[in-house]
């Protein structure tokens, strides 16, 4: 891909507080018209990088492009193309859903600004309820509104920081629907998620943890890279069962997803071996999986140093 097939192209991202790097030398490239989720644990530095992306943050090292322009000398070009959105809902609820857009567009000096609101209600099926009032509105619909908001200047970027936590199922799976649609007409999206369902519904995925860059690529490389070995196991006490193996130098990895024990590890050999003397117990069922997502995500995260 040539430069200009790059929505974000940086190298080398730094930020540093308090004389610690919150983001380490981290490089990001991010084609335009694709959706890449952007996933880490709590204070991995997601947050931070989104900001120096769109330039509401200034880098303490490294340098690259956004949209075509210069990340350092050139923000003011970024953010005007750019739609960020905040974890925080941020819009007046005794305003409806109509005029909480309309004033965003003044607030913005926006052109069109009829034209434009009507669109984003378009966009994200809010006509039917552009009089209520933001103040009535469920999770899943504020949302959507701000969405909607984020959108009312056309951007070219749209940067999503943690956007779904709190809401629904069906108005997550709505959400990413709208997401896709928007990302077919040409709008480039990176979102930062903790839902492993969602990052399976992404181009591509970036998993960073405590300011470093741990790996990237489709879903199905990333689960490669992890080079994991992985048996389930069903039946009584898995919890007791989950002890026992945790800390065997042969098993990385070990997790509960409802009734079932995942237990992974890097050698194939050896992790059978360690679990062959429970595999001949009775009162429990074992196979051999396919490694998940989640399963590659918590041997990343085991495997990294603790902060603190």
């Amino acid at each position: 891909m040539t430069a200009a097939a790059y929505a974000i192209d940086v190298r080398g991202l730094t930020k540093i507080y308090d004389g610690k790097p919150v983001v380490d030398r981290i490089d990001l490239r991010v084609p335009r018209g694709k959706i890449y989720g952007f996933l880490g644990p709590n204070g991995s530095g997601k947050t931070t990088t989104i900001r120096m992306i769109c330039g509401l943050l200034t880098p303490d090292a490294g340098e690259g492009t956004c949209l075509g322009f210069n990340l350092r000398k050139e923000s003011e070009n970024i953010k005007r193309r750019t739609g960020y959105m905040t974890q925080k809902f941020s819009f007046w609820d005794d305003l409806s859903i109509e005029e909480n857009l309309a004033f965003v567009a003044e607030m913005f000096s926006l052109d069109r600004p009829k034209e434009r609101v009507r669109h984003a209600l378009e966009n994200l099926n809010l006509t039917d309820r552009a009089g209520q009032l933001a103040g009535s509105l469920s999770g899943g619909w504020k949302q959507r509104l701000a969405l909607a908001a984020c959108i009312l200047h056309e951007p070219e970027l749209l940067l999503l920081d943690e956007p779904t936590a709190g809401v629904d199922p069906q108005a997550r799976r709505e959400f990413w629907d709208q997401i896709h649609e928007l990302a077919a007409k040409g709008l480039t999206v990176l979102v930062s998620t903790h839902y492993m369902d969602e990052a399976e519904r992404c181009h591509a995925i970036i998993y960073i943890a405590y300011g470093h860059l741990i790996t990237e690529g489709t879903v199905e490389e990333v689960i490669a890279s992890a080079g994991l070995s992985t048996w389930t196991v069903q039946g009584s006490d898995l919890t007791a069962l989950m002890d026992d193996l945790r800390y065997n130098p042969a098993v990385t990895t070990t997790g509960l997803f409802g009734e079932t024990l995942h237990i992974s590890g890097p050698d194939a050999v050896a992790l059978k071996n360690a679990i062959a003397p429970y595999r001949a117990m009775s009162g429990y069922t074992w196979a051999e999986a396919a490694t998940t997502l989640e399963d590659a995500f918590i041997h990343f995260t085991a495997r990294l140093p603790k902060e603190g």
